[in-house]
């Protein structure tokens, strides 16, 4: 569960720290006291997107940590390489220059990381949850999360995957007979240009080297020369090699009057066979020099042959022939294409057959699941004073898609003999609200996520049913952590722990306040809900009230 939220410089909170208990929990204030600043600052920590503009005038990156406990083994820590302890730390900072720094347990993550951490912990049910109920495409989710039907999901998630690929496979291969005539034509000409070349892997560059040499051959035999010069000697003057022959001989005749001279005689005899060594290399270097001009064109133009097709092809002769291997494959998948169509069209009947059946299995449980959710929908819709409701799930039938053949439809009357329509043709603000608390708490029990925050979901209740509201949510909380933004006095009157937003202002900033209010702060809190800023002996008393009777 959420324990603790520190935040800073996020919006026109410099710095608040929030302390969470179990039970139920309210948020309340005036309009635009920040209320929805402690809830993106949550949303940020569970890897929600997070911007620069939340960071505050003046400040460069905005931070936010929250501490859990009580948290369960999950697999998420081993699959992000993070040790696991009952005590969760999450942090996240946001820079302008839009870098995010995520860590869990001091463990650096990705934002996806975070994000896939978060939804394991806490659920944020906002108003845009209670505008998902007018779509329905929204609602074959909602019937699979109550079923709980991953497995089969994925099950036939894997044979739809078949399908198409085998589709895309079969109007890859579908053409027109001039488009067919075309595209072969051209791969003929190809292979045959290729072919014709005989290429071998390496010879561009073994060419190119060679070229290099031929181009050069004059330097390299000037040089060679002068090499041989110097160790060979001429007729005015001895070489390196005899030079050295005569310094080791001299050095020889002195052994006979002191041995260490056998050490230098033996080290100049090495280089001596050393500097032959390179004259004989040097020379055949030098007799290997018979490139004409004749080979330096024929050089040229093989490689000219080869740029020519590097510009179609490929970058080297090797990619060039990989490209051929790739146009044989194409022109015999085109020139066979008739019987691989057959039997691409054999396996996608089959890979159809089964993926109908594992979606006919998907809509058998759902529709086990559909009157079993349309029960405890009715059950929590008489709790919230909706028992006059009638609801169902109404199934159609699709072609294969990603999620099945079926298409499911939530549908209701508020009033007793009036037909059964679409939410969205029946449903008032209020009635939505209630369906929508109905059914995240029917969902909530499918779950192992601790902590429910819900954000203004009883806009449009008032009265009775916002009593009725409030009572639910602190049945909810005997369960699970909940916390809740409200303008409701019913809901705040109710709350185990009830947190005030206050804004101020001081030294010309702006700031924000987040403070938990004893009995009187609540009291003088719940007044100002039931009576706006005009708060009377009356409105101190019903508030008063309130409070002792719940």
């Amino acid at each position: 569960m959420l324990r603790l939220l520190h935040i800073e410089n996020i919006a026109v909170i410099e710095r608040a720290d929030i302390s969470f208990d179990d039970g139920f929990h309210v948020m309340t204030g005036e309009t635009g006291a920040g209320k929805s600043i402690v809830i993106d600052a949550i949303s940020a920590i569970l890897g929600e997107r997070a911007y620069r503009d939340m960071i505050r005038t003046g400040c460069n990156k905005a931070s936010v940590r929250a501490i859990f406990d009580q948290v369960t083994p999950l697999a998420w820590f081993e699959d992000n390489g993070v040790p696991f302890e009952e005590e969760l730390t999450i942090q996240r900072e946001v820079y302008l220059d839009g870098k995010n720094v995520c860590r869990v347990n001091a463990v650096p993550v990705s934002v996806g990381a975070l994000k896939k951490l978060g939804i394991q912990l806490i659920n944020i049910h906002g108003q845009h949850d209670s505008a998902a109920l007018f779509d329905e495409n929204y609602h074959l989710s909602f019937l699979d999360g109550f079923a709980c039907n991953e497995d089969l999901l994925a099950q036939y998630g894997e044979k739809y995957a078949e399908v198409l690929r085998l589709r895309r496979e079969i109007e890859h291969l579908s053409m027109d007979e001039g488009e067919k005539l075309r595209r072969m034509e051209t791969l003929k000409y190809q292979i045959e240009e290729i072919t014709r070349a005989n290429l071998k892997v390496g010879e561009d560059e073994k060419l190119e080297a060679k070229r290099k040499l031929v181009q050069n051959s004059e330097k390299l035999s000037d040089g060679l020369q002068e090499a041989a010069s110097a160790l060979d000697g001429d007729e005015d003057t001895e070489g390196a090699a005899a030079l050295l022959s005569q310094a080791q001989r001299a050095l020889q005749r002195l052994t006979r009057f002191d041995d260490q001279f056998s050490a230098l005689s033996e080290t100049l005899n090495d280089l001596m066979y050393q500097v032959q060594d390179v004259n004989e290399q040097v020379k055949d270097r030098l007799y290997a020099l018979s490139y004409s001009a004749d080979e330096l064109e024929q050089i040229e133009e093989r490689l000219d042959i080869i740029h020519r097709l590097r510009r179609k092809y490929g970058a080297t002769c090797e990619d060039i022939l990989q490209y051929l291997q790739s146009a044989k494959s194409e022109l015999d998948e085109i020139e066979f294409a008739d019987e691989r169509m057959e039997q691409l069209k054999y396996q996608l009947k089959k890979a159809e057959q089964a993926a109908w059946t594992a979606a006919e299995q998907l809509r058998e449980v759902r529709k086990k699941a559909a009157i079993g959710l349309t029960k405890r929908i009715l059950s929590e819709l008489a709790d919230l004073d909706m028992n006059k409701v009638q609801f169902s799930c109404e199934f159609s039938e699709t072609e294969l898609t990603a999620v099945g053949t079926d298409a499911v439809a939530f549908y209701m009357s508020a009033n007793v003999g009036e037909a059964l329509k679409p939410l969205n043709k029946v449903a008032s603000g209020g009635e939505l609200a209630r369906i929508m608390l109905a059914l995240k708490n029917v969902l909530a029990e499918k779950d192992r996520v601790p902590t429910l925050i819900f954000d203004e979901v009883d806009t449009g209740v008032s009265g009775r049913a916002a009593q009725k509201v409030a009572e639910k949510l602190r049945s909810v909380s005997k369960q699970k952590q909940v916390l809740c933004v409200t303008h409701l006095p019913q809901l705040a009157a109710l709350a185990d722990t009830h947190l005030l937003i206050a804004k101020g202002e001081s030294e010309g900033r702006t700031f924000t306040t987040v403070e938990p209010l004893d009995f009187e702060g609540r009291k003088r809190e719940l007044a100002r809900i039931i009576g706006g800023a005009n708060i009377t002996q009356t409105t101190l008393q019903s508030a008063a009230e309130m409070l002792l009777e719940r």
